[in-house]
């Protein structure tokens, strides 16, 4: 059955508004099939890639419950816990919780590392109702006693599949420990690993198990080709490419933190304003580099994998792979920056010779030969 509206999901009024305001009308494929379920109180097992609107999927039921219940928040004791794997996402999440709750009393705070935890204290000081969270500093939070997780109803693991890859695995068991065994539980992965599955079975109780990955795990609206060339004239090649304006808002992305630095430096002594996002720099460094790139004030961002993820900025008209990655799953994540929201997108992969089998690696995932391209192609 096809849903046309998110009033017909059972959402309230006000969130419908909310979500009209932001020209949110038509319900995406995740939105339709997760939100009745969470409504009801059931548990959860998502499995769907960034751009699939699973944010909205669980943070409007979220709200929409919270409200019902007509409690006010309590000092330190929030009533839902929404864990993201960067400080990146965190904040996105809390944005769209002020975007979908504006036309209710919901308290929200967003914690994460990197920064002074006054104004999360305070926050928490005050009272909040969602708590979005990082593992790592609400874990050193909750030692202090700035937080209390026994009054947690509902429980949001976002990309558990990152935050297991980036070592969170004993963080998150601590987390789930401190939370009441009564509570509503929803996990969310791209993929689904063993370990994932193991964590699913350990939190979630009868899930509902809500599957939108795509059939190919490659973004179809991507026009994928590859362009092979030595290690020491992908500079060269890289600044060529972005002659072409049709290269408009371009996401370039290395291995390493030193080599995003460098990419970007490179970049603007060549007149091409570019940010840089890895885990070196602060987090205000990384948000004023965000906001750079989403304002248009910065043509390309130089990303890190991981500083990447979970990033939703519209209108990437490219994703560069100045070095491809040595895990294929991490090339899908990278090319799904662009060609968001219906719209189509480019990926171009810079590939040396000691490249050619983290190439035949995405080839084998993606079941698709990348186009070659001619070196100064656009």
């Amino acid at each position: 059955m096809t849903v046309s509206a998110f009033s017909e999901l059972g959402v309230s009024e006000p969130l419908c508004r909310a979500l009209a305001a932001k020209q949110y009308t038509t319900p995406t494929p995740i939105q339709a099939r997760t939100i009745p379920a969470l409504l009801e109180g059931k548990d959860l097992l998502g499995i769907a890639q960034t751009g699939t609107g699973k944010t909205a999927a669980f943070v409007v039921p979220i709200l929409q419950r919270l409200t019902a219940s007509n409690q006010r928040a309590r000092q330190f004791a929030p009533r839902a816990l929404i864990l993201a794997p960067t400080r990146e996402l965190a904040v996105q999440i809390g944005d769209s919780i002020a975007v979908y709750g504006r036309n209710l009393s919901i308290r929200h705070a967003v914690i994460f590392g990197g920064v002074s935890q006054s104004p999360q204290v305070a926050a928490l000081t005050r009272g909040i109702d969602i708590a979005v969270a990082t593992p790592g500093r609400l874990l050193d939070l909750l030692s202090q006693r700035y937080v209390r997780l026994d009054s947690v109803e509902y429980l949001v693991l976002d990309e558990a599949d990152r935050m297991l890859d980036m070592g969170f695995a004993r963080d998150l068991r601590k987390i789930v420990a401190a939370l009441p065994k009564k509570r509503q539980s929803l996990l969310f992965s791209a993929t689904m690993p063993s370990d994932i599955a193991h964590l699913a079975g350990e939190m979630l109780i009868n899930p509902v198990r809500v599957d939108v990955s795509p059939k190919e795990p490659t973004v179809q609206r991507v026009e994928q080709r590859v362009h092979f060339v030595d290690s020491t004239k992908k500079r060269a090649l890289l600044t060529r490419l972005l002659g072409n304006p049709a290269l408009s808002r371009v996401i370039v992305f290395t291995r390493t933190k030193h080599g995003a630095n460098r990419v970007a430096e490179q970049l603007d002594r060549a007149g091409v304003l570019a940010e840089a996002i890895h885990g070196n720099k602060s987090q205000n460094a990384r948000q004023r580099a965000l906001e750079g790139f989403r304002s248009g004030r910065a043509r390309v961002l130089v990303a890190t994998d991981v500083a990447a993820r979970g990033i939703d900025i519209s209108g990437v008209t490219h994703v560069i792979n100045y070095e491809l990655p040595n895990e294929a799953e991490s090339y899908v994540h990278r090319i799904g920056r662009t060609a968001r929201a219906g719209a189509s997108g480019v990926a171009l992969s810079f590939c040396d010779p000691s490249e050619r089998n983290y190439l035949r690696g995405i080839e084998k995932l993606t079941g698709r030969r990348l186009t070659v391209a001619e070196e100064t192609a656009a």
